[in-house]
């Protein structure tokens, strides 16, 4: 099927990833306590970016994208926002910006494309630097189980069907996956067909990306091995205790003493 489209691909992501319930806003109350200039890593098309610069907050966004960081550069443009905004092309685990935010995060799971456990301690070494000794680092994971990892192994899973702003239509999204334990890694094919208001494919699409996912324990390591010190641990964006059954782990970090 053919896939020229008035639309691209920047719009099929923000169509379809919509975060995880309450991130925008917790990640907000963070920025508008920090007092800003604020650094989002893998900041995709500006989605909290945007949220806090609204605030009146300074925000760097930094991608590796650069039709991503197009669209959040016209997205900022289009609210106004353009000197709240800066957005910079780059790989986070070879951040480099020469100077210090209050608070630095990875929403959305963003910490998760770092596919060597070299990539992120380079990473975790780099935000250290970047923050003063005050300053907060927060970042969100999804929380691996056995379990439910086996039982989506190479399937084509349905991820969810997304309505198109302004349109009659709607994007079904799928997602294939083949783990390989052995390096804690997950390739994922992802595949989005788009419908028009009658119910007629037409368009599709498929990408693909890979992720290494890491353990609660694993994270405190590394983190320790890196000069944090974790401040709080949460389970949810509603700030509930991280458990055994947490499907998601918040954690707030700041500079241990006399690292």
């Amino acid at each position: 099927m053919s896939v020229n489209s008035m639309y691209q691909w920047p719009d099929y992501y923000d169509w379809t990833s919509d975060g995880v319930e309450g991130d925008v806003e917790y990640y907000t109350e963070l920025a508008v306590k920090s007092g800003g200039p604020v650094l989002e890593l893998g900041c995709g098309t500006g989605r909290c970016s945007l949220a806090i610069a609204r605030q009146g907050i300074s925000v760097v966004g930094m991608d590796n994208e650069p039709a991503m960081l197009a669209r959040a550069q016209a997205k900022s443009e289009a609210l106004g926002l353009r000197d709240l905004c800066h957005w910079v092309e780059g790989d986070m685990s070879r951040l480099d910006l020469g100077e210090r935010f209050p608070l630095i995060i990875i929403p959305y799971r963003s910490f998760l494309h770092l596919l060597t456990v070299k990539e992120q301690v380079s990473l975790l070494n780099a935000v250290r630097r970047h923050l003063p000794d005050d300053g907060m680092f927060a970042f969100n994971v999804f929380v691996p189980h056995i379990s439910e990892m086996h039982d989506i192994d190479d399937r084509v899973v349905h991820r969810g069907t997304f309505p198109i702003p302004g349109d009659q239509g709607c994007i079904e999204v799928f997602d294939h996956t083949r783990f390989r334990h052995f390096l804690q890694q997950a390739d994922i094919t992802r595949y989005y067909e788009r419908f028009d208001g009658k119910g007629a494919s037409v368009e599709r699409l498929r990408t693909a990306f890979r992720i290494r996912y890491v353990f609660p324990v694993e994270l405190n390591h590394l983190l320790r091995l890196t000069g944090f010190e974790i401040v709080n641990r949460y389970g949810n964006f509603g700030k509930e205790p991280f458990h055994e059954h947490s499907t998601e782990l918040i954690i707030e970090a700041k500079k241990a003493a006399g690292h």
